[in-house]
């Protein structure tokens, strides 16, 4: 994989440039957040490891303005904050992983490992088509007929979720470990909270409702 590391600290850009590279890796490293925006906006990356405190920009803001830029690219965030809400704020922000520093090697190879698996979208179905619904994975546009919706990244990520499984129940684990990479309940309605800003904006008043409840299960998207 080509993978850009966006990091300031020297001790810790070190650490996991030349962990990646002597796994095979090939690494670039940009120290701030400006140049690691443009770096990864105007060159192709197979995933972006990104710092959460970066100075010029955060990584907060890095990883928004990538993700509205296009970038489709897996991003691990590092970050020495590890409280549950500053992890949402980054998953919700349109990173795919998190890990909080400090940690091992091991555990950040695995995770890039797991990133990495995943198959680009161009190798995927690119679009997905519910009734009037259409979501572009490419461009990240939905639209419903031909009103253009404008969803957050991480409103985008679980619409996907459910339109990849069209037809068929979700259940709210599977949400939280697909979307939000929980493998635990946080204890919060984050998903709840998505689902109902999602249908405020598909499921609008003199449209056939597309997302439905189901009571002690899950959530479906289905024509109706």
């Amino acid at each position: 994989m080509r993978i850009l590391l966006i990091e300031d600290d020297a001790q810790t850009a070190a650490y996991v440039v030349k962990g990646l590279r002597e796994t095979g890796q090939g690494v670039e490293l940009s120290r701030d957040g400006r140049d690691g925006l443009f770096r990864a906006t105007h060159e192709d990356f197979d995933l972006l490891i990104v710092d959460r405190m970066l100075p010029g920009l955060d990584g907060l803001s890095v990883v928004k303005a990538a993700r509205a830029a296009g970038v489709a690219a897996p991003v691990l965030m590092l970050t020495a904050m590890g409280a549950i809400e500053d992890r949402v704020a980054g998953l919700e922000g349109g990173a795919d992983d998190y890990l909080v520093k400090p940690f091992s090697f091991a555990e950040l190879h695995a995770r890039v490992n797991a990133l990495g698996r995943r198959p680009p979208l161009k190798e995927q179905e690119t679009e997905l088509i519910v009734a009037d619904l259409a979501l572009d994975r490419l461009r990240r546009i939905v639209k419903r007929g031909n009103q253009a919706i404008d969803l957050q990244p991480r409103e985008f990520r679980l619409l996907e979720e459910l339109m990849l499984n069209a037809g068929r129940i979700v259940t709210r684990t599977m949400l939280l470990e697909r979307v939000w990479d929980f493998h635990f309940d946080p204890g919060t309605n984050i998903v709840e909270t998505h689902i109902s800003r999602i249908r405020a904006k598909i499921d609008r008043g003199g449209d056939p409702v597309l997302i439905h409840t189901v009571r002690g299960a899950g959530y479906v998207i289905r024509a109706a």
